[in-house]
């Protein structure tokens, strides 16, 4: 079950990003609320899917967060959860606290997200600023 969650996560991930580059509201207008509600939206999924892949890597017993020292996974599940979606907020917003830190794995992966977060601003400019249709040819 945890192996499905985790791959599930992934494809939510996955297809927040895609959105960003494919939204049918981002086509026509430069600035609006939609556009930053679709940017919102892109990080709170983005976070969401790396939260719960944490979450389903440390309830397989696949050790990648620390927290003081000592290897999360053996708490309540709730408390997991909660360090989970909290590591993978502060990575992705920020260079986090160190009070939660990857290990083994976990590493990989909190560099895939922590890039992801860095360059999502940029995309979203970019796709907000420049218009993908080619000019049109004048006879």
């Amino acid at each position: 079950m945890y192996v499905a969650i985790l791959f599930l996560s992934g494809f939510i991930v996955f297809k927040s990003l895609q959105s960003l580059f494919s939204h049918p509201v981002m086509k026509y207008q430069l600035m609006s609320l939609n556009h930053l509600l679709v940017l919102i939206t892109v990080y709170m999924t983005i976070i969401l899917g790396f939260g719960l892949m944490y979450t389903s890597l440390l309830l397989m017993d696949i050790h990648v967060l620390e927290k003081d020292g000592l290897v999360i996974g053996h708490q309540h599940f709730f408390h997991v959860v909660d360090d989970a979606m909290y590591f993978s907020s502060m990575t992705m917003l920020s260079v986090g606290y160190g009070d939660l830190t990857p290990m083994g794995f976990g590493r990989w992966l909190s560099i895939l997200e922590a890039l992801i977060g860095y360059l999502l601003p940029a995309a979203f400019v970019l796709n907000s600023v420049i218009d993908r249709n080619p000019p049109s040819k004048r006879l």
